[in-house]
């Protein structure tokens, strides 16, 4: 089990949704929190209602796709409170576009703040974890990182990506006996205000998940050290469909909604920094 008790926890995207969730969970186990997001007011907001609770908090507003500008947050971080025991990479953000009708800036958005600000989070925090020999790097990806559908090929590649990183980020620590703990987090749609508008089919195989259960079982699992937490249940059966006929795969996918539950996708309207 992993203690949080007098931890420090940094979450990117930590302003509002799941970030803010999770942080809070954090908080209450005794963990100091360090929020990263672009918005400065909903930074505010989330850092009183930790502190209303008794809880301690961090702010900074950091562009996670700015590898120069994490670099220099980790270490007002360090002055702050010491080492980051705890990354939990949340940042992201999804387009819901067809891919022909995405722009050349909505790839390179979407795959630098589900992609690229990962690799710069790691690099920042993780030297320091190497040398206390102690450590834990949460990842959210998705069940998009599992299973490709429709308007979402820019988000899907991001997702996939993030779940290979994580893979591949364990295998490294444990073969270089490293006890730094890693978890690949891959929900369902979540009832934020990111997925607005998506439909799930057969609500009562695929349900449209709710934020503060999400948020509750990402808690547990980091302090389970728990490697892979996947909602719902069903989605594990994508690996088993792997081994159908890719005609099979398709319509088995069409079946449950996958390639239509895009299809009334508003999202959330545009901010006037990168959402997070």
């Amino acid at each position: 089990m992993t203690l949080l008790k007098y931890k420090n926890v940094l979450i990117t995207g930590g302003a509002g949704g799941i970030g803010h969730l999770v942080a809070e969970g954090m908080a209450e186990a005794g963990a100091t929190v360090v929020l990263w997001d672009l918005d400065k007011d909903k930074l505010k907001k989330a850092a009183k209602s930790i502190k209303d609770k008794g809880g301690r908090v961090y702010t900074h507003v950091c562009d996670v796709t700015d590898r120069k500008a994490v670099y220099k947050k980790i270490e007002k971080v360090k002055r702050d409170c010491g080492n980051v025991d705890i990354l939990i990479n949340n940042a992201g953000i999804v387009s819901g576009k067809p891919f022909w009708e995405l722009t050349d800036e909505d790839i390179q958005t979407t795959m630098d703040v589900n992609m690229m600000a990962m690799f710069w989070t790691v690099k920042a925090v993780l030297p320091d974890m190497i040398e206390a020999n102690s450590g834990h790097i949460v990842t959210i990806s998705s069940a998009a990182g599992i299973v490709g559908a429709t308007k979402l090929t820019d988000y899907n590649a991001s997702k996939f990506a993030a779940f290979g990183f994580d893979e591949s980020l364990r295998m490294e620590f444990k073969k270089n006996k490293m006890n730094i703990r890693t978890t690949i987090v891959c929900p369902y749609f979540i009832n934020t205000g990111m997925f607005k508008g998506v439909k799930s089919r057969f609500s009562w195989l695929l349900p449209i998940l709710e934020e503060k259960e999400v948020a509750k079982k990402i808690v547990k699992a980091i302090k389970s050290n728990r490697p892979r937490l996947i909602m719902p249940g069903l989605v594990y059966a994508s690996w088993m469909m792997r081994y159908l006929p890719v005609s099979v795969f398709d319509w088995i996918s069409a079946f449950l909604g996958v390639s239509t539950a895009m299809d009334q996708f508003e999202g959330r309207k545009k901010a006037k920094s990168t959402p997070s």
